[in-house]
């Protein structure tokens, strides 16, 4: 049972109305996912939704290794919804399936050098809340200052939404069975 229930229009205020249709009106073209609880905080789920926008569909990254951030997001906070919604994204993106099963199942796999290197950024970002001098090197070298902020803000805001799905404790789509173990 979610602890933030799915409002219906008529159960909105004017302000969750307002939001809903500037979420309904971008690229997710529906209230969805953790917006289904931040909804209840309109303003929140409005600026939210606009960092969103920006991280997940205008960042400097290829999509692939914006993915792969998700990824290693949700599987550090084990979010079931988020590891639902992005494993397919991922895998339309192009990130190798490969990649994709080892980062779920918390083994090691063959990768390309930006994989690796967004990977080891990720997990750098997710242990000590800091990437390394050398890590962090190259991918500015890489990515630039803009890509290496790209994934510092791609971490803290799934990370952010994991949290919002893992406390608000939304059934997957069509009550599928967890991915994650």
């Amino acid at each position: 049972m979610t602890r933030f229930p799915k409002l219906t229009p008529e159960e909105m205020t004017p302000e969750q109305r307002a939001v809903a249709a500037e979420i309904t009106a971008g690229p997710r073209g529906e209230v969805r996912g953790p917006f289904i609880a931040l909804i209840h905080h309109p303003e929140l789920a409005r600026r939210l939704q606009a960092l969103g926008e920006q991280l997940r569909w205008k960042a400097s990254l290829p999509a692939h290794l914006v993915e792969l951030a998700v990824l290693v997001t949700a599987r550090r906070w084990s979010c079931q919804h988020e590891w639902f919604m992005h494993d397919p994204l991922a895998r339309r993106a192009g990130l190798d399936a490969g990649v994709i099963d080892a980062i779920r199942d918390g083994h090691d796999a063959a990768m390309g050098k930006d994989e690796a290197m967004v990977l080891a950024f990720c997990r750098d970002a997710h242990t000590s809340g800091r990437v390394g001098e050398a890590t962090f090197a190259a991918v500015r070298e890489r990515f630039g200052l803009q890509g290496a902020l790209d994934l510092l803000a791609l971490c803290g805001y799934y990370t952010l939404m994991a949290m919002v799905l893992n406390t608000a404790g939304m059934p997957l789509p069509g009550n599928a069975a967890p991915p994650l173990k």
